[in-house]
């Protein structure tokens, strides 16, 4: 019985918490996140590009996937020796999923003060994509490369 312990992968971080569906828990996500990220050394390239994704999706959890009662989840997921993060927000209404809104040219779109968000994300993320959670929620996932 003399088996050594597990070693855990030193490569590998992640963060998880649950935040209230409200603005103030879409806030705290951001700081947590950054703080978090900032700890384990994370290139500042990627943090930065986190910070924004992590305050987008959660406040998209909070405004749009509220459920009265519910919190949302804030994932942290690090791989340094790919040097490649994965945030994932998981909130409880499975029926609204998030979409970009369809390219514009008019100039009244553009100065629209909501509804940009995402465009963010798809911008500053390596990649995303939304999935299931069963029982009734669904993940919004994305995932940040280092950009040397």
């Amino acid at each position: 019985m003399d088996r050594p312990a597990p070693q855990l992968d030193a490569l590998a971080r992640t963060f998880t918490q649950l935040l209230s569906s409200t603005r103030r828990g879409a806030r705290l996500a951001r700081l947590l996140g950054v703080a978090e990220l900032r700890s384990w050394g994370v290139p500042e390239n990627i943090t930065e590009r986190a910070e924004v994704v992590v305050a987008e999706l959660a406040a998209n959890a909070a405004l749009h996937g509220r459920v009265p009662g519910r919190s949302f989840r804030l994932t942290l997921a690090f791989d340094s020796s790919a040097t490649r993060l994965r945030v994932e927000v998981t909130d409880a209404r499975r029926e609204l999923w998030p979409h970009l809104p369809p390219p514009s040219d008019t100039a009244p779109d553009a100065l629209r003060t909501s509804g940009h968000g995402l465009t963010l994300v798809a911008a500053l993320a390596d990649r995303w994509e939304t999935l299931p959670y069963p029982p009734s929620g669904k993940t919004v996932r994305a995932e940040l490369a280092n950009r040397v």
